[in-house]
């Protein structure tokens, strides 16, 4: 299905958010389930007029995961058709720093995996491209 060609894009922004497994180092991402979809993401969502991208994604991380996070370095941009118009979400992957999830309207449940669990349990391929992605822009484990 293509869009008509004066369909605005759709900003949109979000993270690979992760963290260090306490009990060995070793590297997790969250994912969250979005109920309306019954599918499994990143935390991502549109932007408000006139947000900023990095600031609407550690938003949408924190709405729906309960997490704060510190940003780093940008992820590949990702662009396809939602319902007809074209997308642009933007990614970067983000250290989760604190908080804790507590389901909501939007996510009802939300998994900390290893990387290649976590590839294996997302819905859309796309969303593997960022798993991949993101090892490159970590620092090594202490």
């Amino acid at each position: 299905m293509s869009s008509p060609p004066d369909s605005p894009v759709v900003e949109a922004a979000g993270c690979v958010l992760w963290r260090r497994s306490p009990a060995d180092g070793s590297l997790l991402l969250c994912l969250v389930h979005r109920p309306k979809y019954d599918d499994w993401s990143h935390p991502k969502g549109k932007l408000k007029p006139d947000e900023d991208a990095l600031r609407g994604a550690l938003r949408e991380v924190a709405e729906e995961t309960g997490h704060t996070a510190a940003p780093g370095a940008e992820l590949p941009t990702q662009h396809y058709l939602a319902n007809g118009r074209p997308k642009r979400v933007r990614y970067w992957a983000a250290e989760a720093t604190g908080g804790e999830f507590r389901p909501n309207t939007e996510v009802d449940r939300v998994l900390w995996l290893p990387p290649a669990a976590a590839k294996a349990r997302l819905t859309q391929a796309r969303d593997r491209d960022l798993v991949d992605a993101l090892p490159a822009t970590l620092r090594p484990a202490r």
